[in-house]
């Protein structure tokens, strides 16, 4: 090995070192042993819906990291792919591959249970219990529990990957495998903007007032915009070839954008300009038989503390951006 390599080797040895030292030690509770297939966790960290391997559904209170309820999905037990929480913590839902579930948070009751004419793929969940289910037909369900009433969009062409729902559940977001990203009226099916990425869409968000929408591709493109006009605000400043998410979330004020990915990785990036605030790695356990870890759902806290919980069962806090 030349001199000039072995410099070059022996600084990217010290580079890792130093990442690894700075990197800060979240606090970590270990909440669910067995494997799981997805998570979602509330705004403000309050509950937590886990899919777990063995059929049941578990929703964690985590102010004192209580099992408040467990449910199965359907009669028969089905493996549920998705999960959703509202942001009023009054419904939860579940996805699997041909039916959809939604349940009472206060009485843990279930309120409905619906067969799917394709194969679910995505799931989202308002305030007032609407259902927004993303299909591999290239379709997007709109369903209002209480007055009975299905909307279905047929904007996309190939499978709809992710799908979000303002917590007023008046404006649906999709995106799909068609490199298309729509905002839609949930109520009516009429889209409002069109936005077109260069690759499949992976991931789609929408802020809590519905004023900003969020989408990422399967390459490094990720970008915000305002979603009255349709305007870009920004493109996340993704410094490598790939980043794909798994997860993502506006915080409450609409400054901030938190991110997962199936890589281990938590990041939080300032909405204004894209630029990214903190990234951290999730913890690696020892039991697990794969190594790495997926990023199911991330929250902020009250005190702006960001917790994320991942395939790992682990659910981690770490400390408030600088």
């Amino acid at each position: 090995m030349s001199r000039t390599r072995l410099l070059h080797f022996c600084t990217l040895i010290a580079c890792t070192l130093l990442l690894s030292a700075c990197q800060p030690k979240p606090e970590v509770s270990s909440l669910v042993a067995e494997p799981s297939y997805d998570a979602s966790l509330s705004p403000q960290a309050r509950y937590l819906l886990v899919s777990t391997t063995s059929n049941n559904l578990q929703l964690w209170d985590l102010t004192n990291k209580t099992l408040k309820y467990q449910w199965l999905h359907g009669k028969a037990g089905g493996t549920a792919i998705a999960t959703a929480l509202s942001d009023n913590l009054k419904y939860a839902a579940s996805l699997s591959r041909d039916s959809v579930a939604l349940w009472n948070m206060d009485d843990g009751h279930p309120l409905g249970w619906w067969s799917l004419p394709a194969n679910g793929q995505c799931l989202a969940l308002a305030d007032n219990g609407t259902l927004l289910i993303g299909l591999t037909d290239g379709s997007v369900m709109s369903l209002n529990h209480q007055t009975d009433t299905l909307i279905k969009f047929l904007g996309h062409s190939e499978k709809v990957n992710s799908v979000a729902l303002s917590a007023d559940g008046r404006w649906a977001l999709s995106g799909g495998n068609d490199s298309k990203v729509f905002l839609w009226q949930a109520n009516t099916g009429q889209p409002l903007h069109q936005w077109q990425l260069p690759s499949r869409i992976l991931e789609v968000s929408l802020s809590q007032d519905a004023s900003l929408a969020f989408a990422a591709d399967s390459t490094n493109k990720a970008d915000i915009w305002q979603t009255q006009t349709g305007k870009a605000v920004s493109s996340l400043k993704i410094k490598r070839r790939t980043m794909n998410f798994s997860t993502a979330r506006f915080t409450k004020d609409n400054q901030t954008l938190l991110t997962g990915t199936p890589a281990r990785e938590v990041s939080v990036w300032r909405v204004a300009d894209g630029k990214m605030r903190a990234n951290w790695q999730v913890t690696r356990t020892e039991r697990a038989q794969i190594k790495g870890a997926v990023v199911y759902s991330v929250a902020e806290t009250i005190n702006g503390q960001i917790i994320s919980f991942s395939s790992n069962g682990l659910l981690e806090t770490w400390p408030k951006p600088d």
